[in-house]
C-alpha cells in the first residue's frame, strides 16, 4: 500500500506552520522581561547564497561578560527559503567607559528548516555557528558567523539592538 501524499497546497502550509511555531518558542524562551535588549538585523549568507532578516533578544549578563542571545533568522534565495533558529551566547570583551564600541564572540546551536522551492519539499536539521561582533552604545552593531552542519556556512550581518 503506497501512503498517501500531500496535496501541493497543504504542502506549501507546512513551512510556514513550523515556522510560525518555531518562532512563537523562541518569544516564550526569551521572556521580554527577561531581556536587556531587542534587535533587528539583515545580511547575506553564502553557501547557501541568500539575503537574510530577522531578530534577536539578548539577555543581562547570565555570568560575568556572557550573555544569551537566541534569534530568528528568515533567509531568501538559492531556490529555497532557510529559517534558522539559533540559540547564542554570546562573551563580550571588558573595554573602557570611554569606548563606545564592545567586542564579542559567541557560539550555539542552530535549527534549520529549509523550504526548497519547485515542490522540493521542507528539510529539517541542525547545526552549530560561532560568532564574532562588534556593537556601538547606542545599537548599531555588525556580525560575522562561520555555519556547520546544516546552518550556512557564512553570514554577515549589520543590525540595531534597541536598548
Amino acid at each position: 500500500m503506497v501512503a498517501p501524499t500531500m496535496p501541493s497546497v497543504e504542502r506549501g502550509r507546512m513551512p510556514k506552520r513550523c515556522s510560525i511555531m518555531a518562532v512563537m518558542l523562541l518569544l516564550g524562551l526569551a521572556a521580554p522581561a527577561m531581556a536587556q535588549s531587542q534587535g533587528v538585523r539583515a545580511g547575506i549568507s553564502g553557501d547557501p547564497d541568500q539575503f537574510f532578516f530577522g531578530g534577536h533578544f539578548e539577555t543581562r549578563p547570565i555570568a560575568d561578560h556572557i550573555t544569551f542571545r537566541p534569534n530568528v533568522e528568515v533567509g531568501i534565495g538559492d531556490d529555497l527559503t532557510l529559517v534558522a533558529i539559533n540559540i547564542e551566547f554570546a562573551y563580550s570583551f571588558p573595554t573602557r567607559r570611554s569606548n563606545p564600541w564592545r567586542i564579542y564572540v559567541g557560539a550555539g546551536p542552530a535549527a534549520v528548516i529549509a523550504s526548497i522551492h519547485d515542490g522540493g519539499g521542507t528539510d529539517f536539521g541542525g547545526g552549530f555557528n560561532m560568532l564574532v561582533g562588534a556593537q556601538h552604545r547606542q545599537g548599531l552593531f555588525g556580525e560575522l558567523k562561520v555555519g556547520f552542519g546544516d546552518s550556512p556556512q557564512v553570514k554577515v550581518a549589520v543590525g540595531y539592538a534597541f536598548k
